[in-house]
């Protein structure tokens, strides 16, 4: 009896040290939220007003440009997938993969070649274990991304889509990371981001005139020209929507794992005080038996007196 009340109390400590780790780790991450958030509201004006720009010169001028013109018959189509460095997050990062490979199954069925880049180590170990190809990955920043990681990520993807697809160029960039929408919900989400998709309400007010001499105009002028505006504003596009899609993945992530941490302490909580009743069951009954083996002894011991004295 007295081995199984050791176990216990062994069990109890391991329990208790595992306790603290998640409650610490669960505190880290409630504390990374916080600026991860505001990183996130930071980037959302220069990331809406640059795309309002594109938008205007997009809608506003007549240049075919390749990263604002519909190919005709789509044959390739890039995909960015944004999972995490670490785990310990819930089902953070294989939520994003299994969007991403909804994502994929959708593309082939269009009969178009995926193209796959990957952000994070999770992800990158999801399709090196199935032998799936990989263009190109990055890791290491996943936790506190910066916008020169979103130009490192981004410069592959705009060389790409400027490419013709016969020298391994795409026709379309998508991107799949997870929104953080509250500190309770994080959703994966799949966007295109090239070619440009134009909202109609957009384009209608892109696409103002006004007259000068009878003559009618386009609301905006560009110099040198609306191609060399186009080719200046667009990787910058790239780069800000990829930056603004890291910094939700990153919040989100730490969202999961304060989420996760806390189902684990409370966990270890509820462990503990089970192990605490049986370990105290065991210890009572380990008294019990020692009691009866006195008051046993004893009696025995009485008997074996009166017996002499006869």
């Amino acid at each position: 009896m007295g081995a199984q009340l050791r176990v216990y109390k062994r069990r109890i400590k391991s329990v208790t040290a595992t306790k603290k780790i998640t409650k610490a780790m669960e505190m880290i991450a409630a504390s990374r939220i916080v600026k991860a958030q505001r990183q996130v509201a930071a980037s959302e004006p220069y990331a809406t007003e640059l795309t309002r720009a594109v938008t205007s010169v997009a809608t506003s001028s007549t240049t075919k440009h390749a990263l604002t013109t519909e190919v005709e018959n789509p044959t390739r189509a890039a995909v960015l997938l944004i999972t995490s460095d670490r785990g310990l997050a819930g089902g953070y990062s294989s939520n994003a993969i299994k969007a991403a490979e909804h994502l994929t199954s959708q593309l082939s069925s269009e009969r178009k070649d995926v193209v796959t880049y990957i952000v994070g180590r999770k992800g990158l170990a999801y399709y090196g274990f199935r032998d799936r190809p990989v263009t190109d990955s990055w890791t290491g920043f996943t936790d506190n991304p910066t916008y020169a990681d979103a130009k490192v990520v981004a410069a592959p993807l705009i060389e790409a889509i400027t490419k013709d697809t016969a020298a391994g160029g795409v026709d379309e960039i998508h991107i799949v990371f997870t929104e953080f929408v509250s500190m309770m919900t994080q959703t994966p989400v799949e966007r295109r981001l090239l070619p440009l998709t134009i909202a109609p309400s957009s384009a209608e007010e892109s696409a103002e005139v006004f007259k000068r001499g009878g003559e009618v105009r386009p609301l905006f002028d560009f110099e040198p020209s609306a191609e060399d505006v186009l080719d200046a504003l667009l990787p910058r596009y790239i780069e800000s929507r990829i930056y603004n899609a890291l910094l939700q993945a990153a919040a989100s992530k730490h969202a999961a794992t304060r989420r996760a941490m806390k189902s684990a302490t409370d966990n270890a909580g509820d462990l503990i005080k089970s192990l605490s009743r049986l370990a105290n069951a065991a210890r009572q009954a380990e008294i019990t038996q020692e009691i009866s083996e006195i008051v046993g002894g004893a009696s025995a011991l009485a008997d074996a007196t009166a017996g002499s004295d006869r």
